[in-house]
């Protein structure tokens, strides 16, 4: 079984100023990389509150001491914290990364290298999934998706051929969006290095998850959550993710709530990317409430 990387964890670690018998929130768990690493740290009091969406991740996670989980989405972020009655919070993270547990175990469809169900939902319930809006959203919203979430250029050629392919049978797996997309592209766009299918799974995912909305939800209420001198920590992989965080810690630094640490985000060194590729686009923003 391959090791789990947490990504940029020595400055996670360092940014969120982690000390003895303080309290900090993991909003995006996963596989507990980040807060196992905190709570080495926070001894022997402090304590680590992990929320993650899928059940089944927290059904695999061994308990710990110390360590509060709670399945739920970020977007309660206030709540979560109020219900579970836990205070005096010094940092809050988000790694907004989706987890490679989902990538090579979930079997939901989140990648294109293997043949799957398009579910696409973080925490697997039966609500919106890749494959309803693949066959019953206009052609036009699903141009508009694969648009504005993956930033996709051939987002009109990709929707046409998914509308002109779904009258035939039903998109269901994945190895039939890839189909799609390869029909859709020209040749020398699928010779690249970045696999061609790849703007197209991340979209859906994005929309699937509301990924974009629940951000914009839940950074407001770490700021309210957080002790003053507390700090905010947000690992970003997706350019529009980092846009909303940059907007939200320069609107915050201009109203005096936010001491804004990172002029420019942080990036992964060339040796962690080396070991893990998946770090390779993540940014890293921290501030501290004032």
């Amino acid at each position: 079984m391959r090791i789990h990387q947490p990504v940029l964890l020595k400055e996670t670690i360092d940014f969120l100023e982690v000390k003895e018998n303080r309290n900090y929130v993991d909003c995006t768990f996963g596989e507990g990389g980040h807060a196992l690493e905190i709570l080495k740290r926070n001894g022997p009091r402090g304590k680590v509150l992990g929320i993650e969406r899928d059940p089944i991740i927290l059904k695999e996670t061994k308990k710990r001491k110390r360590l509060i989980l709670v399945n739920d989405s970020f977007a309660n972020l206030k709540k979560i914290v109020e219900r579970e009655n836990f205070k005096n919070v010094f940092g809050v993270l988000f790694d907004l990364g989706f987890s490679s547990w989902h990538l090579e175990r979930s079997g939901r469809g989140f990648s294109f290298l293997r043949d799957e169900p398009l579910i696409m939902r973080y925490d697997g319930k039966e609500s919106l999934t890749a494959k309803e809006i693949l066959n019953s959203w206009p052609e036009k919203e699903i141009e508009k998706i694969f648009r504005g979430y993956g930033q996709e250029r051939f987002a009109k050629r990709i929707a046409k051929e998914i509308s002109v392919y779904r009258k035939l049978k039903p998109i269901k797996k994945t190895s039939q969006l890839v189909e799609i997309v390869k029909r859709a592209t020209p040749v020398w766009y699928q010779k690249r290095k970045i696999h061609f299918a790849t703007k197209v799974f991340q979209a859906l995912r994005i929309a699937v998850n509301e990924e974009l909305s629940n951000l914009e939800k839940a950074l407001p209420q770490a700021l309210e959550i957080l002790e003053k001198g507390g700090r905010l920590v947000v690992i970003s992989y997706h350019s529009l993710e980092d846009k909303i965080v940059k907007k939200f810690f320069k609107e915050n630094f201009k109203k005096g709530h936010l001491k804004i640490l990172t002029k420019k985000p942080l990036r992964p060194q060339k040796e962690e990317i080396k070991v893990n590729p998946r770090s390779r686009s993540a940014k890293l923003r921290a501030a501290i409430k004032i």
